[in-house]
């Protein structure tokens, strides 16, 4: 049973590009990044890492190369995993250029810090020579200095000029495989700015709201930006920026998805508050079933109601349900239709019984 979302997206179409084999814009679904926060050069943790974040569903990985021995490490690196490899380039553009070399399946350059026009020519002939494609990635906090003195202080107007000028630059030297991202860490800044430059450009964007945050802070901030662009069309792969394991950050990417209606991975819990209603412990049995639940990659709706008020309804929406009832009498239903009773102390080994069933029959 697929979420079906109230009013259906109708997504911009964007151009293709190819980041490694993860095709990014036109019809492509919406990837999910992570970046990595070891030392790149520790390639054994790092390469750790990223496994973690692929078993998580993360569609591409970007990892810092801040020395010409990160760059020299993503040898090794882009050998043992299988998701595409993003160099993330700020400062020295020779790193972007040895990144390539390294088997980098894109290059994020910050148009604000990368140098003169003569080294982005660089970057670009080494990302063809490589087959890499490349992200444009302007963010507020690290704005040419000659747009800073034009608008006094980061706006979109300045976002999105910085993108412009990269664009045409790209352009103009034969240059198509690329991305674009216009960050900020407000909110209002960063929808502002994509806005304005989905109006002017049909190179897939890059979504993401900056230096969002804490787990719980910038999951919210995020949802927040990141959800209205998607809801309005615009955006062709996304980060969730946390202050926080890497693997939340797919995870808060994929429930932003999900919530949506756009791609769904895992089971989907529709769980109410509780209240003084509520037949069993439901905010304790949620919590369980979360972690029971974390290996399931198969899209699942399941609801757990602590009543009867809204949990027959709720059921008839989910692939499997459980209604809180009178006397331990709790009711479970598959597909809306009821199917047995369950005591409270056996609602989480029945409930990851029913669902690990519902998984095999999908398999």
């Amino acid at each position: 049973m697929e979420i079906r979302p109230h009013r259906t997206i109708k997504r911009k179409k964007t151009k293709e590009i190819k980041v490694g084999k993860v095709s990014v814009g036109g019809n492509s679904e919406i990837s999910v990044q992570s970046m990595t926060n070891t030392l790149t050069t520790d390639v054994k943790a790092t390469i750790e890492q990223i496994h973690l974040l692929e078993k998580a569903g993360a569609d591409i990985v970007r990892v810092s190369c801040p020395d010409e021995d990160s760059t020299k490490s993503l040898r090794d690196i882009v050998r043992e995993v299988n998701t595409p490899i993003v160099a993330d380039i700020h400062f020295h553009y020779k790193r972007a250029i040895e990144a390539a070399k390294m088997g980098a399946s894109c290059l994020r350059i910050n148009p604000g810090n990368i140098g003169s026009k003569e080294r982005v020519l660089d970057v670009l002939k080494a990302a063809k020579d490589n087959n890499c494609s490349i992200r444009i990635g302007v963010n507020a906090g690290s704005l040419d200095k000659t747009l800073l003195e034009k608008y006094k202080e980061p706006c979109p107007e300045a976002l999105v000029e910085s993108a412009e000028y990269n664009i045409k630059l790209f352009e103009d030297n034969d240059f198509f495989n690329f991305k674009i991202s216009v960050k900020s860490s407000d909110i209002f800044l960063t929808v502002k700015s994509y806005l304005k430059l989905s109006k002017i450009c049909d190179y897939p964007l890059h979504l993401g709201v900056t230096e969002a945050g804490g787990l719980f802070t910038g999951s919210i901030k995020s949802s927040i930006g990141i959800g209205q662009l998607l809801m309005q069309g615009i955006g062709d792969t996304i980060r969730v920026s946390l202050s926080s394991d890497p693997v939340d950050e797919v995870k808060a990417g994929f429930e932003i998805l999900k919530s949506l209606g756009i791609r769904s991975r895992g089971v989907n819990i529709i769980s109410c508050p509780s209240c003084a209603r509520q037949a069993f412990p439901v905010i304790e049995t949620v919590k369980e079933l979360e972690k029971r639940l974390s290996h399931i990659t198969k899209p699942i709706n399941l609801s757990i109601i602590g009543c009867v008020v809204n949990g027959p309804g709720e059921a008839a929406q989910t692939e499997i349900g459980l209604t809180g009832g009178g006397q331990d009498s709790n009711l479970l239903y598959l597909s809306g239709i009821p199917h047995s009773k369950v005591a409270s102390a056996e609602i989480i080994n029945k409930v990851v019984e029913l669902v690990e069933e519902k998984v095999k029959d999908l398999n």
